[in-house]
């Protein structure tokens, strides 16, 4: 599996202004719905089940909510680069401003997780999320988060 996989560069947007974790779900769904055509309030809700069951904030500004959809048939993705970071829960209490948000298909048990943790593992590289952090143009944040892979991947 490959980010690019996962990842369309029309799934990826920075935001200028976010107040609060409910607006960054909702600016997530409108994004899901631009780019997937997932209904908005489909993704809001089911990323809020999820989020209800603990928090996926997993630590140094990343965030990484994700949920399953019977309506949609691949592992797909939308990622958020925020210019002010929003209290999002997470593990080490710090604010979130990188969000890369996963949507599954309801039967998709292995395909989900090894998404989960491709994710997880590129948005643990320092030198990605200072690269995240310091571009706010959506082209080079997709090149950004598609590269890094195929880099390690070397």
């Amino acid at each position: 599996m490959q980010l690019t996989d996962i990842l369309a560069p029309q799934a990826v947007k920075s935001l200028a202004g976010c107040s609060s974790k409910k607006r960054l779900f909702q600016d997530v769904g409108d994004l899901t719905e631009a780019a997937l055509g997932i209904l908005s309030a489909r993704a809001v809700e089911a990323l809020m089940e999820r989020e209800s069951l603990g928090p996926t904030g997993v630590g140094h500004g990343v965030a990484l909510p994700h949920a399953r959809l019977p309506e949609i048939s691949k592992v797909q993705g939308v990622f958020l680069r925020l210019d002010k970071p929003v209290e999002f829960g997470s593990v080490d209490r710090k604010p979130v401003d990188l969000v890369f948000a996963l949507f599954a298909p309801e039967d998709a048990g292995v395909e989900h997780l090894k998404a989960l943790a491709l994710v997880s593992r590129t948005l643990k590289d320092e030198a990605i999320r200072t690269k995240l952090r310091a571009n706010s143009d959506p082209a080079t944040l997709h090149a950004v988060l598609t590269e890094a892979q195929a880099t390690q991947a070397a």
